[in-house]
C-alpha cells in the first residue's frame, strides 16, 4: 500500500520550479516523487520545499541524490540532520525553514 504523498509544483518568485511535497517519501511512492523532480528539473534548476514532510526513507534520498546538482531544499528542522548524515547538505543547498 503506498503511503500518503502529495506533490505540488509551481514557479517561485525568481520563476524556478518550486515542488512542494507534503506526507511521507518512502520506497512505496518514490517513484512518483522521482517523476515530480525530473518534470520540474527539465525547467532549470528546483527548489524541493520538504517543510511538511513527515518521514523520508533512503528511497526518498536516493531520488534527490539523483537531482541533487540542480536543486536547492528547503527542510523542517526533522529533516535536517538526515540530510546531513546522508551527505545531501555537501552537494546541495539545504535551508532550514526554523
Amino acid at each position: 500500500m503506498a503511503t500518503s504523498l502529495e506533490l505540488s509544483t509551481r514557479p517561485g518568485p525568481d520563476g524556478t520550479a518550486v515542488v512542494t511535497a507534503v506526507g511521507e517519501i518512502d520506497m512505496s511512492n518514490a517513484d512518483k516523487f522521482q517523476d515530480a523532480l525530473s518534470q520540474a528539473a527539465a525547467g532549470g534548476p528546483v527548489v524541493v520545499d520538504l517543510t511538511r514532510v513527515e518521514y523520508l526513507d533512503s528511497a526518498g534520498v536516493h531520488v534527490l541524490f539523483a537531482h541533487a546538482p540542480g536543486l536547492r531544499l528547503i527542510a523542517s528542522p526533522l529533516l535536517v540532520p538526515v540530510l546531513a548524515i546522508s551527505g545531501l547538505s555537501d552537494v546541495t543547498s539545504v535551508r532550514d525553514d526554523a
